[in-house]
């Protein structure tokens, strides 16, 4: 009976949302913020950190905790910094992605439920348009305080893209994220 009290139908669902109240109250306190604001040129290391953080599910209300926040002298930078940051850790999410999860991903298309939905995209909306959509729709999610698991996994398994396209969409649309998270 014991193990029951412990047992929760979305455990994963139940500890993102423990993350964002903890990242919340964390942020809430006047003493943190001081903290945060009184560091002045070492708030780049910890934009650079949390742009680190801002990729992983988990870390990410702390990462937003951080740069909503955090005052740098130069917002511009800071974004940049922070958008580095993020950049390296989806590289190592792609990197993991394409190492062990491509199998399971060809083994997807192979079924039917995915035979169906590529044959209806194929009729109704051209390759090229599908590709500039699946990249539009990966970007939102990679600029978004979302996790950019599921951005990245849609990029490196769903499409053909190279590690240097990748590169330039997670730079540019993470550090944009970060630039309006800074900017609140």
């Amino acid at each position: 009976m014991s193990h029951k009290i412990f047992k929760f139908k979305y455990p994963k669902l139940t500890l993102l949302l423990i993350c964002i109240f903890l990242a919340y109250y964390f942020f809430s306190n006047a003493e943190v913020r001081e903290k945060i604001e009184a560091y002045g040129d070492l708030n780049y290391l910890g934009i650079f950190i949390a742009g680190l953080l801002f990729s992983f599910g988990f870390s990410t209300p702390f990462a937003v905790g951080f740069f909503v926040t955090a005052h740098p002298q130069n917002i511009f930078l800071a974004a940049l910094i922070g958008g580095f940051g993020a950049l390296l850790s989806d590289l190592f999410i792609y990197k993991i992605i394409k190492f062990s999860f491509m199998g399971e991903f060809h083994a997807l298309g192979h079924m039917k439920t995915a035979k169906k939905v590529k044959k209806f995209l194929k009729k109704h909306i051209p390759f090229r348009m599908g590709n500039y959509l699946l990249y539009v729709f990966s970007g939102i999610i990679i600029a978004s305080p979302l996790p950019d698991e599921l951005g990245v996994s849609l990029l490196a398994g769903l499409s053909y893209i190279k590690l240097p396209q990748l590169a330039l969409i997670s730079f540019i649309m993470n550090t944009l994220g970060i630039f309006i998270m800074l900017l609140l």
